[in-house]
């Protein structure tokens, strides 16, 4: 009876087993650190969606309060509805017209800080790019399809 071999499993330092073929047949090792760089990359190109949609979302909340503000100049009513939560309670023009130019700085302030992380995360995704696509060359795609 055969003997069955054990598996093993893989030592991070010594990645034997991995390797990658280039473009023109030979073969590339894929070391443990090479293999960091990518998940990092997968890491920070998911990161990079979820800021795509925050942004998206506090662009349009922006845009809702700037419309809520425009809405509230042109009234004539001294006490207007205003939303806190689930429940609309009837509040003083003036003090909703303070409320709503809070919110709008918040929420400026919060894509302003979305845009300066996004911009943060191409340019470390841009430099793995270099690192992986220099080691690699044509046998790993980085781009979205």
């Amino acid at each position: 009876m055969p003997k069955s071999k054990r598996s093993e499993p893989l030592d991070h330092r010594k990645a034997e087993g991995i390797k990658m073929q280039q473009g023109g047949g030979s073969d590339t090792e894929v070391t443990w650190e090479d293999q960091q760089n990518i998940n990092k990359f997968g890491r920070l190109n998911n990161r990079f969606h979820e800021l795509e949609d925050e942004i998206k979302i506090a662009k349009e909340t922006c845009d809702n309060l700037e419309d809520a503000s425009n809405e509230l100049i042109l009234t004539d009513e001294e006490v207007v509805r205003f939303q806190i939560g689930e429940v609309f309670a009837h509040v003083q023009k003036d003090e909703v017209e303070g409320r709503i130019e809070e919110m709008k700085a918040v929420t400026s302030e919060k894509l302003e800080n979305l845009k300066e992380e996004k911009e943060s995360v191409l340019a470390e995704m841009a430099e793995l790019k270099k690192i992986l696509y220099g080691k690699f060359k044509d046998s790993i795609n980085l781009e979205e399809d």
